[in-house]
């Protein structure tokens, strides 16, 4: 009966990418479709007010179309690919080009109609009030006290 070795599934991966030449044109080519792709959000709450941020680097701010529908905010957009490089000549290609959207359930109570959208060096800015019921109610918090024991 043979030894029992570990499986290390990274020394794997390893293995496989070295014996399959092609595995990093691979994806390269994948990433170079029109496909959806997400933009990164942040949202917080500041003075009574929902904050949504999206970064949008290289759009325009008329390709990019924001809704809301029922509680569900919608960021769209497309970043188009201007076809003056040659495929050829790139050294190295990390921007994705396409349609870009997101979306994003609001909390209950927020005030829908009253939404407004600003655009400045990339980012959309979405501020959208809150109800007060839509409000963190905070809950104070009782520790038990430990007791001590004897050594």
């Amino acid at each position: 009966m043979g030894a029992l070795t570990p499986w290390r599934p990274f020394r794997e991966l390893e293995r496989w990418a070295r014996d399959f030449p092609r595995f990093p044109r691979f994806f390269e080519e994948f990433e170079e479709g029109e496909e959806e792709s997400a933009m990164p959000i942040e949202s917080f709450v500041k003075d009574g007010n929902l904050v949504v941020r999206a970064d949008v680097p290289g759009l325009d701010p008329k390709d990019i179309e924001l809704s809301v529908l029922g509680n569900v905010l919608t960021i769209k957009g497309e970043r188009k690919n201007e076809k003056e490089v040659k495929k050829e000549n790139y050294f190295r290609r990390e921007i994705s080009y396409g349609s870009l959207e997101r979306h994003m359930t609001l909390p209950s109570g927020v005030e829908t109609d009253k939404v407004k959208a600003s655009f400045k060096n990339g980012v959309i800015e979405v501020t959208i009030p809150m109800g007060k019921e839509a409000v963190a109610k905070k809950i104070p918090l009782e520790a038990e006290k430990a007791e001590k024991v004897a050594h």
